[in-house]
C-alpha cells in the first residue's frame, strides 16, 4: 500500500544529530515523555508545531480518582463500561491507578487546576458516575497542562527541541528502529538517530471534512511505523465528540462536554429533549451513544444540526465557566446564555493506532508510542471523557522509563556508521495537488467512513482511496505531500478495518450490522505491512511485544 520512504536519501551523506532518546510530537505525551527520559540521558524532542497539536486545543478537562469520595476502581469501572468490551482491563487498571501520581506531579511543575472552596473543583462528564474531572482556566484545561509542560521542558538543559521539524520516516536498520529522517522549514533533510524513539504524535482526525482535531496532527506517526513495519491495532475505532459547534463557515469548534455536565440539555428542532429517551444517563450517556442519537435526530427531521441548550443553568457564570466556549460562540454572534448553541458530531480522537504494550513498546525494537498515536487498548471501542490527556500523563511516562533503560545498545559512533539509502521515491505530485487529493479524502471519510457505516459504503470508499493512492506520488519534498500521503494510509487502514468487523460496537457503528457481536467479535484487528490478523483480547496482551536487540 505504501513505498518504505516517502523521500530519496543517504544517510551518509546528511546531517546526522544523536540523542539517547528521541521523541516525536509536542503534546501531553510527548512533553511528558522527554521529561522522564531526561532524568536518563540526552533527549532530542522534534515537534512539527510546539504548543498547536490537540492537548493545546482539549477544553473539558483531565480525569482522576483524585476526590475524597472518588477511588480508582470506580474510574476503572466506568472505563471499561465505556470501552464496549474491547479494553484491556490491565492498561485501565494502570492508567486509573497512577492518574493520580502523574497529576500530582503535573501540579509541582505549576499546572494551575481550578479551585472551588480551596480544594479542586471537579466537574462531571458524559460516562462518569461521580465528579472527577479537572479542570483549568474554566474550559482551557490542555492548554495550562501543555503551558506547565513545555516551560519544564524549556527549563530542563538535557532536552533539546527542534520546531518546526516534520518528521518524514522512522529510519530503520535490520528491522530496528534508530531514530528519525526529519526536514526543516526550509526542507533540508536531517538524520536524528537515537538508541530509542518515542512517537508521541497525536491521532489523525484530519482524515475527516468535519473535525475539532488541529489541523497539524495528520496521522504522521501512525503512517511512519506502518510504513517502517510496526503494527496497528483497532483501526475502526474513531471517536467523534456529540457537540461540534454548527457554522456556516465549516470550521468545528469544540463545545466541551463539560457544558452538558453542567446540566445542558440537547434539544431537537421543535424543542424536544431527545437523549432521557435513549439512555438513562440521558445527555451524560457515553459519546457514541449521544453522536449517533444526534445523527439520528438530524436525519429524521432533515436538519443538519440539533441545538445545546445551557439558557436555564442560572446558578453559573457561563462566561466564567466555559470562557473558550462562550468566546468562540460569541465570534458567531451567539451569547451562550441567552440563545440556544447548533451543534452536530464531528471527529474527535482515535482510539486505534501503533500497537504498544504496558510500557510504550511496539512491535519494532527501538520504537515506542505513547498518546494518541499509540494503541494498547486502554479505551477499548470508545474512549471515556477526559481520559485522554491521562493517557498521555501515565503512558508518556511509562514509555520513556522503558526507553530510556531498554534502548538498543548502540554508542554514538556505532549510530553514526549507520547506512540507509532508499532511491525509489520519484515523486510528480504537487502540493496543489496533494491538498486536491487530501480534500476528496477528507470528503469520502465523512460520507462513507464516518461515524454511520455501511458494506456498500466502506466498499466505494475502498476503491476510491485506491485510485488516489495511485494518482499520488509524494517524492516532491514537501510538508502538504507527507501529509496528504500520511492520511491517505490512515484512512485505508481505517476503511479496511471497519469492512472486516461486521458488528457496532462503542464507536464503529454499521447500518448492516446494527448489533453487538460478542461471539465473533471480542477481538482486535492488527494491521501490518505484510498482513492483517484478528487476535481475541487474549491473544492480544498473552505476551510482552518485541524486545529489543542489537542490530
Amino acid at each position: 500500500m505504501d513505498q518504505r520512504y516517502l523521500v530519496n536519501f543517504d544517510l551518509q551523506q546528511l546531517d546526522k544529530q544523536v540523542a539517547d532518546l528521541l521523541v516525536v510530537g509536542s503534546g501531553v505525551a510527548g512533553l511528558t515523555a522527554a521529561l522522564t527520559g531526561s532524568r536518563y540521558g540526552r533527549v532530542v524532542l522534534l515537534s512539527k508545531s510546539l504548543l498547536e497539536g490537540n492537548t493545546a486545543h482539549a477544553q473539558g478537562g483531565i480525569a482522576a480518582a483524585i476526590g475524597s469520595k472518588d477511588h480508582w476502581r470506580k474510574h476503572w469501572e466506568d472505563t471499561i463500561r465505556a470501552g464496549a468490551g474491547l479494553c484491556d482491563e490491565q492498561a485501565v487498571s494502570i492508567l486509573v491507578r497512577e492518574g493520580p501520581d502523574r497529576i500530582r506531579e503535573l501540579m509541582a511543575l505549576g499546572a494551575r487546576f481550578d479551585m472551588a472552596g480551596g480544594s479542586l473543583a471537579l466537574a462531571r462528564e458524559g460516562g462518569h458516575s461521580c465528579h472527577r474531572i479537572l479542570h483549568a482556566g474554566g474550559d482551557a484545561t490542555g492548554r495550562e497542562i501543555e503551558r506547565a509542560l513545555a516551560e519544564a521542558v524549556r527549563q530542563e538543559p538535557g532536552i533539546r527541541v527542534v520546531a518546526p521539524a516534520f518528521a518524514v520516516d522512522l529510519l530503520t536498520v535490520d528491522g530496528h528502529c534508530c531514530g528519525v529522517l526529519a526536514a526543516d522549514a526550509q526542507g533540508r533533510l536531517t538524520a536524528y538517530l537515537a538508541r530509542a524513539t518515542i512517537v508521541a504524535t497525536g491521532g489523525a482526525a484530519q482524515v475527516y471534512s468535519r473535525t475539532t482535531g488541529s489541523p497539524v496532527v495528520t496521522g504522521d506517526g501512525m503512517a511512519m511505523a506502518y510504513r517502517a513495519g510496526a503494527e496497528l491495532m483497532d483501526m475502526e475505532f474513531v471517536q467523534f465528540h456529540p457537540t461540534g459547534l454548527k457554522v456556516p463557515d465549516g470550521s468545528c469548534p469544540l463545545i466541551t462536554e463539560a457544558a452538558r455536565g453542567e446540566g445542558g440539555i440537547l434539544l431537537d428542532h421543535s424543542g424536544r429533549r431527545f437523549m432521557p429517551a435513549v439512555h438513562p444517563m440521558a445527555e451524560l450517556a457515553p459519546r457514541d451513544v449521544v453522536a449517533r442519537a444526534i445523527a439520528e435526530v438530524m436525519q429524521d427531521t432533515r436538519t443538519d444540526h440539533v441545538w445545546l441548550d445551557l439558557r436555564h443553568l442560572t446558578g453559573v457564570d457561563l462566561a466564567e465557566r466555559f470562557p473558550t466556549v462562550f468566546e468562540t460562540c460569541r465570534a458567531y454572534g451567539l451569547d451562550i446564555r441567552t440563545d440556544l448553541i447548533p451543534v452536530s458530531p464531528v471527529a474527535h480522537y482515535f482510539m486505534g493506532g501503533i500497537r504498544t504494550d504496558y510500557h510504550g513498546r511496539t512491535s519494532l525494537p527501538g520504537l515506542y508510542a505513547c498518546g494518541e498515536a499509540a494503541c494498547l487498548a486502554v479505551h477499548g471501542a470508545n474512549r471515556l471523557a477526559s481520559n485522554s490527556l491521562l493517557d498521555g500523563l501515565v503512558y508518556g511516562h511509562r514509555a520513556a522509563e522503558a526507553a530510556a533503560q531498554q534502548g538498543l545498545p548502540l554508542s554514538d559512533q556505532e549510530l553514526l556508521r549507520l547506512k540507509i539509502r532508499h532511491d525509489g521515491a520519484a515523486g510528480q505530485t504537487t502540493s496543489q495537488q496533494a491538498q486536491e487529493i487530501r480534500d476528496v479524502i477528507q470528503k469520502l471519510m465523512w460520507d462513507h467512513v464516518g461515524l454511520v457505516r455501511s458494506g456498500a459504503g466502506l466498499d466505494k470508499a475502498s476503491r476510491r482511496l485506491a485510485e488516489l493512492r495511485a494518482h499520488l506520488s509524494p517524492g516532491i519534498p514537501h510538508p502538504a505531500i507527507w501529509e496528504t500521503a500520511n492520511l491517505l494510509t490512515v484512512a485505508q487502514l481505517i476503511t479496511r478495518a471497519a469492512a472486516l468487523r461486521t458488528e457496532s460496537r462503542g464507536s464503529h457503528y454499521r447500518l448492516d450490522y446494527p448489533e453487538r457481536d460478542d461471539e465473533h467479535w471480542l477481538t482486535h484487528i492488527v494491521f501490518t505491512r505484510d498482513g492483517t490478523r484478528v487476535l481475541s483480547k487474549e491473544e492480544v496482551f498473552a505476551h510482552e511485544l518485541a524486545q529489543p536487540a542489537h542490530p
